[in-house]
This record gives structure tokens, C-alpha cells and sequence, in this order.
């Protein structure tokens, strides 16, 4: 029995730090030349509304482009389940080398799709497709890097080195901010709204070649390696990760008490504060973009200080008091923000990128540890799948849809200034507030602390614990509730007066594909029980 012990101890050991270095290299790159493909299209946003959709309605023309935007995110948990099969069946190197190559092929057709102008409805169409096939390879590559970087270091620093990771989200869009600026003042303002702002789409051709020569000599997983060799891995991971109540259970505690809260906050001070600058604060499309891109470079050590912090003081402290902090202070950022814009105030660049500063200080606290937090949450035989799947919903639907949701409510606070209890600049930002109140309340009370778990253990009781009836009718209460609120008030406003709701026609159905996900894995293990 102790000679068993002594050999399950021994069955994790992290690569030298030569290779943990080149690991993390390699994974990093390809993972932020992702999120540089997914985010040039929001950060262009606005230029995009001009290009692909019907014109007469700007803020319509604007929600559609964002509504483009989140459909990439829609589909990112689809991506999770397919290619996390695919790393836990065939390998975690496999699944986000074809990820890369999707993603890059898919930004570099955008830029060169002819807009509304030539083609007509067909442009909308074509370019939504190509954001959905976006969001699948988005959903297959983050928990593909996580767990293959996570695979390969000690697991009393796992925290830090994951947290590199945990960058590449952040330089993903810096570096769409820096070329995006480059690119714009190599030409006059005729040329870069006609045909310019393609070029940071059509390069990214020549960042996925070199990313994907790096990413080719890499091995596969060492833990993964053994598992296969004694044949230990999973031969079907989405049903084993969802096909009993316990697992759902811890799932959604996953979701609700970490992903959904970090999903806002990201958000918010990430991409929203960008938006919310040029659309609502009235700044110049250059100066926007400048106040991001410094606010990002100053902040993105912070990533790697509180991944680090958690190996010292766990992950679910850290993660909750960013979630605290976001939750008590985003509406007083904003305030003070709307100060120092053209359309509030007097203008002080200064000011706007210490504003920035702060949030994505929020950003860093909350995203910094939680992937080490995820993969210490799930066995490895199922984990590429486990870890995809809560994070991309979190991401995908709490934090994909925010722009979308708090420009309409900016909107609805414009037109309704009496309902809403914030000034109509402040009213977006009612929801990730909430969100990241929620996921403290949650996170607190029903988070296990997982920074002591090895990596190659098995057991996780907290994932085939007899689920809490409580607990389990509140979360899916409470997701219940969120997709009541979203059919009821957000897919409404994508919809043009006189037209069938197509919208939450398609919502519905993906909540059909969704329950039968559910459903069919459960009912494939009662049918092998009875057998």
C-alpha cells in the first residue's frame, strides 16, 4: 500500500526549466496571435458597422456589429466540447495546433470580404459565419494551452507559470491596438476608412506561420503521455465530464462563483472602457486606443504577481477580493472617467489612462490565478474538455455579450433616464457590476480552494461529490433566470422593427442543443448502469 503511494506521488514530474520556458513560449505566442484575431474585430467595431451592415440606423448598425462580435463568443463553448474531446482523446499539442490554423484563416478571409455595398446581405451573413467558426477555435485553444502548460510545471508554482498564460488574452488585444495604430497613421483618414483597416485583418496570415513553426516542434504533455501509454485517458470525455448530477454541479459552481465574475471584469475594463470611451466619452479613434494600449502594457505584470500571490495564499482569496474590489469600485472609475472625456468633461488623457490602470489592476487579480484554479478543479483524464467548458461559457456569454448588453442599455437609460438608478453613461455598466457581485457571494461560499491539488490526482471529491439539492437548484435557478432575461430584454433590441425575431428564434434552438447535451450524456450512462 505505501509502495502504491510512494509511486502515485511519483507520477507527476515537471519538465526542467528549459522546457517549462519553451513551453510556456510557444504556447503564449500562439494563444495571444489568437485573441488578436478575435479582438481586431471589436476593436473595429465601429468602422466594421459602416463596411457589412445596412446603413440609416447607426446605433442599430453598431449593435448588429457587436451582436457579429458575440456570436464568436456564442459559439465558443461548442468549440470547448469539440476540440476538448480532441485533446483528451488525441493529444493537448493536436487540438491547438488545428485551433491556430482556424483562427488565422478565418481573420485573414474577413479581411478580404467585399462589405454591404458589393454584395449585399450576403456580407452580414458571410462575416457572421466566419465569427462563429472564430469562436470554435477560440473555445478549443485557452483550455488546450492552460492544461498544457499546466501539465508540464511543479505544482507548488503552478500559479505563476500558468499566469502567462494568463497574459496573452491582454496582449492579444494590445497588440490589435498597436497595429491597428500603426497601420492608421501610415494613411489619411479617406484611405484607412476605405480599404486601410483590412491590413491588421490580412496580417495575421504572417503571425499564425510563425506562431504554428513554433508550436510544431513542440511534444505532447508528459502527463498526458503516460496516460495514454498505460491507457488511462478518457474514451469519452464530454460524457464522462457531464454525466452525472455532482459533476453539473460542480460545473456551474465553476461558472457562477468564478468564470462569470472574471468574464465581466475582464470585459469591462478591457474592452468595454474602449467602447464606452469613443462611443459615450467622445474620444478621437487614435486617442482611444493609445489610453488602452499604455493602461494594458503598464498593468500586464500584474497578471504574473497575482498568479503568483495565489501559489502563496490560494487562488479563491485572490480571485474574490478582485471580483469585491470590481464589484464596489468599476461605477466610481467610470465617474470619475466621464471627467475627463470631451463629452463629460475636460479632456485629460492622463487621467483616462490611470482610470484604465485601475481596472485592469481589477482584470489582473481575478484572471491572474484562475487558470491554475481550473485545471486544479478537474482530473486530467477529462480536463482539456472540463476546463474549456465553464470558462468559455463564462467568457463566451457573461463576458462575449457585455458590449452588446451595456450599449443597449446605455441606449434604453438615454431614451428612460427615470428607470434606471445611474446616470444614462453609467447605466451599461449595471450588469457587470452585479455579475461580479454574484460570482463573490458565490465563489466565497462554495468554492473549494484547489492550489494544494496535484496535478495528477485522480480522486477530485469535489467533482463526483453527491450534489446539495440546495445548491444545485439555486444555480440552475439562477442560470435559468439569466436566459430569461437575456430571451426577454437583449435579443429584442437586434431586431428591426417589422421583422421576425430571428434572433431569439436561433437562441431557442441553442438552448434545445444545449439541454439535449445535457440530457443524452446522463441517459448513456443509465442505459450502460442498467446493462
Amino acid at each position: 500500500m505505501a509502495e502504491a503511494a510512494v509511486h502515485a506521488h511519483a507520477a507527476h514530474e515537471p519538465a526542467d526549466r528549459a522546457t517549462i520556458w519553451k513551453v510556456i513560449l510557444a504556447s503564449a505566442v500562439g494563444t495571444m496571435i489568437e485573441w488578436y484575431d478575435f479582438y481586431i474585430f471589436g476593436s473595429l467595431a465601429t468602422l466594421i458597422a459602416g463596411h457589412f451592415f445596412p446603413q440609416g440606423n447607426t446605433t442599430l448598425a453598431l449593435l448588429q456589429t457587436l451582436a457579429t462580435f458575440a456570436a464568436g463568443f456564442a459559439a465558443r463553448p461548442f468549440g470547448a466540447l469539440f476540440f476538448g474531446r480532441i485533446g483528451d482523446l488525441v493529444g493537448r499539442k493536436y487540438a491547438f495546433l488545428v485551433t491556430l490554423l482556424i483562427m488565422g484563416g478565418a481573420t485573414f478571409v474577413i479581411g478580404l470580404l467585399p462589405g454591404y455595398a458589393t454584395i449585399g446581405v450576403f456580407a452580414p451573413l458571410i462575416l457572421l459565419l466566419l465569427r462563429l467558426v472564430q469562436g470554435l477555435a477560440l473555445g478549443g485553444e485557452y483550455g488546450g494551452a492552460a492544461t498544457y502548460v499546466a501539465e508540464h510545471v511543479p505544482d507548488n508554482r503552478r500559479g505563476f507559470y500558468t499566469a502567462f498564460i494568463q497574459t496573452t488574452a491582454t496582449l492579444g488585444l494590445f497588440l490589435s491596438l498597436l497595429v491597428i495604430l500603426a497601420v492608421r497613421s501610415a494613411m489619411d483618414t479617406e484611405t484607412w476608412e476605405a480599404w486601410g483597416w483590412r491590413i491588421p485583418f490580412l496580417l495575421s496570415a504572417v503571425l499564425v506561420l510563425v506562431s504554428l513553426v513554433i508550436r510544431v516542434r513542440l511534444k505532447e504533455s508528459p502527463l498526458f503521455t503516460r496516460m495514454k501509454a498505460s491507457g488511462k485517458t478518457s474514451t469519452r470525455p464530454v460524457a464522462e465530464s457531464f454525466g452525472s448530477a455532482g459533476r453539473w454541479q460542480t460545473m456551474l459552481i465553476v461558472l457562477w462563483g468564478a468564470a462569470a465574475g472574471q468574464a465581466v471584469v475582464w470585459y469591462t475594463g478591457q474592452f468595454y472602457a474602449l467602447t464606452w470611451l469613443e462611443n459615450v466619452g467622445k474620444v478621437e479613434f487614435v486617442d482611444v486606443r493609445t489610453i488602452i494600449a499604455v493602461a494594458l502594457a503598464l498593468a500586464t505584470p500584474f497578471f504574473i504577481v497575482f498568479g503568483a500571490l495565489s501559489d502563496r495564499i490560494g487562488r479563491k482569496k485572490v480571485m474574490m477580493a478582485g471580483n469585491l474590489l470590481a464589484a464596489i469600485f468599476t461605477i466610481p472609475v467610470f465617474k470619475l472617467m466621464w471627467g475627463f472625456t470631451p463629452a463629460g468633461g475636460t479632456y485629460n488623457a492622463v487621467g483616462l489612462t490611470a482610470c484604465v490602470f485601475v481596472l485592469v489592476l481589477f482584470v489582473t487579480i481575478v484572471y491572474g490565478p484562475i487558470a491554475a484554479f481550473l485545471v486544479e478543479s478537474f482530473p486530467a483524464r477529462v480536463r482539456y474538455t472540463s476546463v474549456s467548458l465553464p470558462y468559455h461559457v463564462g467568457n463566451g456569454y457573461f463576458g462575449g455579450f457585455l458590449p452588446v448588453i451595456a450599449t443597449a442599455m446605455v441606449t434604453m437609460a438615454t431614451a428612460r433616464p427615470d428607470g434606471f438608478p445611474v446616470a444614462a453613461q453609467y447605466a451599461g455598466l449595471i450588469y457587470p457590476v452585479t455579475v461580479a457581485m454574484i460570482t463573490f457571494v458565490l465563489g466565497t461560499l462554495l468554492l473549494r480552494e484547489t492550489r494544494h491539488v496535484r496535478i495528477d490526482d485522480e480522486t477530485h471529491a469535489a467533482v463526483d461529490a453527491r450534489p446539495n439539492p440546495l445548491v444545485l437548484g439555486l444555480l440552475i435557478a439562477l442560470t435559468a433566470g439569466a436566459l430569461l432575461m437575456a430571451d426577454l430584454y437583449l435579443l429584442p433590441t437586434f431586431t428591426p422593427a417589422g421583422q421576425p425575431p430571428y434572433v431569439q428564434y436561433g437562441f431557442r434552438l441553442l438552448l434545445a442543443v444545449v439541454l439535449l447535451a445535457v440530457v443524452l450524456p446522463r441517459l448513456g450512462r443509465k442505459r450502460e448502469a442498467e446493462a
